[in-house]
């Protein structure tokens, strides 16, 4: 499909192009032919009529242009106009054809990063579908299904439902994170979102017996209050489930010139550092290397963070640490959508 938009593009670049050659150079042929055309009546003008003509006709004849010399040069000049057109075609037609991707190269990603995230979205809704479905019909299908079976499997259903639920509201928040960064900005405490944060979180922590160490401070932020929590529960979140149990968490923000440095620290057994190039891909999960198992997720999470970092402007990244674990860092900067105040 883009390899004939890209020679359709080019086409139509040359066409224009072409159209503008063409005409100036028919324009100039016809100018100089006219020229010419003048000087040469003038010439057999005077070779008719010496006597008509300045003294010493017979040597302004010999000092002037030659008749047949004329004609060649009128001749001569059409034919360098073909070739400069054709060289411009060439020429033309090669750049148009580079520019023509250069052109199309965004789109054409665009496309199929669109492509990709609809099939790995259908993917990943096919399986608990897949799930829900063969469950009901074992279920129809059971002649002696009892009560106790039927509630069990209402909860096998149930979890498939929010599974589904939790992949929707992940594809929205996908969608809308950093739609809204010109909306309703307000100076939001660091402190506060992480304490919103970690009340959202506060059965997983527990259940893992983690501790949460805040090293926050008094630091301020303009942005959508609900974009600075959402943000701490998806990296809090993410530590949580790549973390063994009676591990620590530490969090800490500062200020710079350049803006409010925050970090997310971790004990788990840290990120690859062949896939730490992708974990801010959707729906890429590095689930082996940090959990040595199966995590529940779809893998938008980081996605959905780093959206709503780039959307004020700011960056996120990750890295290995030296001993256990990963730290993420992101850094909001003080002079885009983000005012920094103490």
């Amino acid at each position: 499909m883009f390899h004939s938009a890209r020679i359709t593009l080019t086409a139509w670049y040359l066409v224009i192009i072409m159209t503008i050659s063409i005409v100036f150079s028919v324009g100039f042929y016809n100018l100089a032919t006219f020229e010419f055309q003048r000087i040469i009546r003038v010439q057999e003008f005077r070779q008719e009529h010496p006597q008509d003509t300045i003294v010493r006709p017979r040597a302004f004849i010999v000092r002037g242009p030659n008749l047949q010399d004329l004609r060649e040069a009128n001749e001569r000049l059409r034919s360098l106009l073909i070739l400069l057109n054709g060289v411009i075609f060439v020429i033309t037609g090669a750049a148009g054809y580079f520019l023509a991707g250069r052109t199309l190269k965004p789109i054409q990603e665009m496309v199929s990063e669109q492509h990709r995230f609809i099939t790995d979205a259908s993917h990943e809704l096919r399986t608990p579908l897949t799930s829900l479905r063969t469950e009901i019909e074992v279920g129809l299908r059971s002649k002696a299904l009892t009560l106790v079976e039927a509630k069990k499997l209402l909860e096998s259903n149930l979890e498939d439902i929010i599974s589904m639920q939790s992949l929707t509201n992940h594809l929205l928040a996908l969608t809308k994170s950093g739609k809204e960064k010109d909306e309703r900005l307000e100076a939001v405490s660091l402190q506060d979102a992480l304490d919103a944060a970690l009340r959202r979180l506060n059965g997983s922590v527990k259940k893992k017996k983690m501790i949460v160490i805040r090293q926050v401070g008094a630091l301020t932020v303009h942005a959508v209050p609900e974009a600075v929590t959402e943000l701490f529960v998806i990296l809090l979140d993410n530590a949580v489930k790549y973390s063994p149990v009676k591990s620590t968490i530490t969090v800490a923000a500062k200020k710079s010139d350049r803006g409010i440095y925050l970090t997310i620290s971790d004990e788990g057994k840290g990120i690859a550092e062949e896939e730490l190039p992708h974990i801010f891909e959707r729906f890429y999960r590095a689930e082996t290397s940090r959990s040595g198992g199966v995590v529940r997720g779809y893998g938008l999470g980081l996605s959905i963070a780093k959206n709503i970092v780039s959307s004020y402007g700011g960056v996120i990244s990750a890295k290995r640490n030296t001993g256990p674990g990963t730290t993420f860092t992101i850094r909001f900067p003080a002079t885009h959508a983000f005012s920094v105040r103490t």
